[in-house]
């Protein structure tokens, strides 16, 4: 077994995610000396499909609400527990499938920076062309900087004592977990790099404006709980984004519609605001190298994503103020039980 094998370990988290599972740890096993896969009450065989193929399975109490954070928690857990020599922890979503190359390349940029406590690379879309929302999602995968960075996705090799050290992730956030957990590791000193290279392929699998309200208002909830939480000097933690939210999600149009009578109706030339904005961010996306499908698709997503995510921001001091569990966002749909797509070791379709 390779120096490489024994120091990388994979922690793959999911539920319910059917032939994407089976892509998922098909591109892991036989390349990490352990795959963990941790399910959060799926109902398709996902279990049986991960057993099947060696895997160490975690099944949650679903009694205690669900959290991704939570799910990487017990993966992680675990791993430390049956392989306590591993250094280096790959975290991938169970509708995600590593692309070749990259667990070597983020192991050896981990070796080569001791200081380097986290590397992500670029996410792509499965398939970007299905539908205008698999769009939107393939050209935010890739919209960053490369080198060192703030924050990484839930697709990560993370430095396991790095992680140990900060108590792993924060299992109440229930979206944009894996930024507040850089805020910790950074603070601690730790450097988070992002690679100009393709690390995972992701499959979204929107096809209606219902999911993209949902994965938005999400990412208000977000924004709300990670400002909440980091939004204090130095942090200000999406300071910049939970503002952008309430002013173009709430506070103009609600202006521009109460001084609708007062005005004459000239104040709801306010409004004018967010075509204009879905344009210069259409130019400004052309211009970094994206085509024009994906420049307007995501300029037109930016242009009015305030809306949805406003309603997660209420949501979230909602909940906050009442004392009450945050629950999960969710806008994907189930796909076929696992066990019926099962599929032996090395088919074409699982080479893909």
């Amino acid at each position: 077994m390779s120096s490489f094998s024994q120091k990388t370990g994979v922690v793959v988290i999911g539920r319910n995610e059917g032939s994407r599972l089976i892509r998922s740890l098909e591109s892991v096993v036989d390349k990490s000396q352990v795959v963990v896969y941790v399910d959060s009450g799926s109902t398709d065989g996902s279990c049986e499909v991960a057993r099947d193929r060696k895997v160490e399975v975690v099944e949650l109490d679903m009694s205690v609400p669900f959290t991704a954070a939570r799910a990487r928690n017990a993966g992680f857990e675990r791993l430390r527990e049956k392989y306590p020599e591993v250094e280096y922890v790959q975290f991938i979503d169970g509708d995600c499938e590593v692309i070749p190359g990259w667990l070597e390349a983020a192991a050896q940029t981990l070796d080569n920076g001791p200081d380097v406590v986290a590397v992500c690379g670029w996410r792509r879309e499965r398939y970007p062309d299905r539908s205008v929302y698999n769009r939107i999602c393939d050209v935010e995968w890739r919209i960053g900087p490369v080198g060192e960075t703030k924050s990484c996705g839930g697709d990560a090799m993370i430095r396991a004592d790095a992680l140990a050290a900060v108590s792993g992730f924060n299992p109440t956030v229930i979206a944009g977990e894996e930024p507040e957990l850089c805020v910790r590791l950074r603070q601690r000193g730790g450097k988070i790099i992002r690679l100009d290279a393709e690390m995972t392929l992701h499959d979204a699998d929107m096809h209606r404006v219902a999911q993209w309200w949902a994965r938005a208002k999400r990412c208000g909830h977000a924004y709300a709980q990670g400002y909440y939480m980091h939004g204090a000097s130095p942090e200000h933690m999406y300071l910049k984004e939970i503002r952008s939210t309430w002013l173009w999600g709430l506070i103009l149009p609600l202006a521009a519609l109460a001084l609708m009578l007062p005005t004459g109706g000239i104040s709801l030339l306010a409004f004018g605001r967010y075509p204009l904005s879905a344009l210069r961010t259409i130019y400004k996306t052309r211009k970094q190298g994206f085509s024009w499908a994906e420049s307007i698709a995501w300029g037109l997503s930016c242009a009015v994503s305030a809306f949805p995510q406003v309603f997660g921001a209420v949501k979230f001091h909602r909940d906050r103020l009442l004392n009450k569990q945050h629950q999960i966002i969710e806008y994907k749909a189930p796909q076929a039980a696992a066990s019926n797509v099962l599929q032996p070791t090395g088919s074409a379709e699982l080479r893909r």
